[in-house]
């Protein structure tokens, strides 16, 4: 089959449009260029064709994965979820299958794109800034799709759990509050959803005055 036309695309950098005289149109990257030896009026054999169409999909699903990571950092998880997820046009099919977004996944943590320990660290000082008690992280960790293995190593760079604590009560705790039974529980309730155990919430609230049976 004869390649009738080979030129950049005008929308995506370093993709490359080829034509086929079949009329087929494959998107391929500047690599699958030079390693097929493409240029306009080059005749491939139908293994060739083949062999390129299945670089060019492998290629695409690269150049995704670098496209959501640059977006924001994930884990390996969260990032072959996306890939594999079904198109919101339920006649589309997916744009690779978990063998292909797999590959893709190793390829980019040995290129370092990739790193779920570090990623487990970075998630686990985002939600401990933001005032979240280790059972919170945990749950954090645990929706970002990050592997057991980090999370110890991850949890041991949290703030300790007075500092949110106490700077909660500092922003919640009236005076008046110390002495109302229903004011403590409702800031004992919103402590508990952030994550914090009842012990380290009873320190906290003793060191502000409260008196708790």
């Amino acid at each position: 089959m004869r390649l009738i036309k080979l030129a950049p695309s005008q929308r995506v950098e370093g993709r490359w449009l080829v034509q086929l005289e079949s009329g087929e149109l494959l998107r391929v990257g500047e690599n699958e260029v030079v390693s097929f030896a493409l240029y306009s009026g080059k005749e491939l054999s139908e293994e060739e064709v083949d062999a390129l169409r299945a670089a060019g999909r492998a290629s695409a699903v690269k150049e995704k994965a670098l496209s959501l990571l640059s977006a924001r950092p994930m884990s390996r998880k969260e990032l072959i979820d996306k890939l594999t997820a079904r198109p919101r046009n339920r006649e589309k099919e997916p744009l690779t299958d978990q063998a292909g977004a797999e590959a893709v996944a190793d390829r980019l943590e040995e290129l370092g794109y990739l790193n779920d320990g570090a990623y487990a660290s970075m998630v686990v000082r985002h939600y401990s800034a933001k005032g979240y008690g280790r059972r919170r992280l945990q749950e954090e960790l645990y929706r970002h799709g990050v592997p057991r293995d980090y999370w110890e190593e991850a949890l041991a760079e949290a703030a300790p759990p007075e500092d949110g604590v106490d700077a909660f009560l500092r922003k919640k705790l009236k005076p008046s509050d110390l002495e109302d039974r229903k004011a403590l529980k409702r800031i004992t309730d919103a402590l508990a959803r952030r994550g914090y155990r009842w012990d380290e919430i009873q320190d906290g609230l003793r060191r502000y005055g409260a008196e708790l049976e």
